[in-house]
């Protein structure tokens, strides 16, 4: 009975990642998938610190976790927090989105095992939760964004407030607003080579199966208007806030699909995989819930020309809808320091890694 009990208890890892069919995921030829952890609930935005440790922001848990990916071992560092989507890392410290707050575990990586109290940074965003939870980084200025979508599906409420990114000092400091007219980004990154903004956004919601679409967007003056509630996905004039046209305003880089819920997105900028991978963006698209039949519950890979045009987009990793079913629904993508890609996925609260093996691999 005893060597029964010992099997059965060094079997649990195998039989967690068992439970997740990552068989079922489809890449391109020569990349693989494998499960990181499954211990990480709601997991959302991810970032590195300088040692290497991977933290990971939750959406329902209230928890910020902290993942030794060699090891699978997962923290937590910071509990009972207001949906704490957003992690960012600077100078050893880490900061933390919560509705209406900023905050920060200073020193964090030297004291994963007695974390410190959160400090508040900045309390002054709006607390209205809808699409009130935050994806933030540190821009190429060392300025930290944070975004603040719309309170609603669709409304014009403050416009110098809400639909809008802004950016701040590291201590708070120096509020700006950034870009307007963004219903709800919850993920951006900085080109590696021009350094401008590209941020993913969320449509509107009751229009429809197909319209609109949702959008990639790339900045290229600080205060361009991207057309919420006026316009979405660069040509379609809603019908409540018809009073300026389209033509008023940016029109995204790509129009993604309708409701597919673009999340997290990065530039891969590492080497592992093949050369024309370079610079491409990787978007995880959580997927719809206002559409009769399921779409998104994906990585999309997109291609840009040399001026920043749309090259081509496709489906680099799917597989987490089956037949209407859904097991997985990606939430952010983050370059390894190997050149692999992680994905994390709130709704099996997983971290999974995708590595190019070559084209030999099965």
């Amino acid at each position: 009975m005893r060597r029964l009990l010992v099997l059965f208890l060094c079997m649990l890892p195998w039989l967690a990642n068992a439970a997740l069919p990552l068989d079922r995921i489809k890449l391109p030829e020569g990349f693989r998938i494998s499960l990181v952890s499954d211990q990480v609930p709601n997991a959302r935005e991810m970032t590195w610190g300088e040692r290497g440790t991977l933290f990971v922001g939750s959406n329902a848990a209230g928890k910020v976790y902290a993942l030794d990916t060699a090891s699978g071992k997962v923290r937590t560092i910071a509990r009972d927090l207001q949906l704490p989507v957003g992690v960012a890392y600077k100078d050893g410290d880490l900061f933390i989105s919560a509705v209406s707050r900023i905050l920060r575990l200073r020193d964090i990586e030297s004291q994963l095992d007695s974390p410190p109290k959160p400090e508040v940074v900045y309390a002054d965003f709006p607390r209205k939760t809808h699409h009130g939870w935050k994806f933030i980084a540190f821009g190429p200025d060392g300025k930290l964004y944070v975004p603040v979508g719309a309170p609603c599906n669709l409304c014009d409420e403050d416009p110098d407030l809400y639909a809008a990114i802004h950016r701040m000092n590291p201590d708070g400091s120096g509020l700006e607003l950034v870009a307007r007219g963004v219903r709800n980004t919850v993920g951006f990154d900085w080109h590696p080579r021009t350094g401008e903004l590209w941020f993913s956004d969320n449509g509107r919601d009751l229009m429809g199966d197909d319209v609109p679409d949702c959008e990639l967007n790339r900045l290229t003056k600080p205060g361009e208007h991207f057309g919420f509630p006026y316009c979405h996905a660069g040509d379609v004039t809603d019908p409540k806030f018809s009073q300026r046209p389209c033509s008023e305003f940016v029109a995204p880089v790509a129009k993604l699909g309708p409701h597919v819920a673009p999340l997290g997105l990065r530039f891969y900028t590492g080497s592992q995989f093949p050369a024309d991978y370079r610079n491409n963006l990787f978007i995880a698209e959580h997927g719809s819930w206002d559409r009769s039949e399921k779409i998104g519950y994906r990585i999309k890979r997109v291609e840009l020309n040399e001026d920043g045009s749309l090259k081509r987009q496709s489906v680099f990793a799917e597989g987490w809808l089956e037949d209407g079913d859904v097991w997985g629904r990606p939430a952010d993508v983050l370059v390894t320091p190997d050149g692999a890609l992680l994905v994390s996925d709130d709704y099996a609260g997983a971290i999974y890694r995708i590595d190019y093996v070559g084209r030999q691999a099965e």
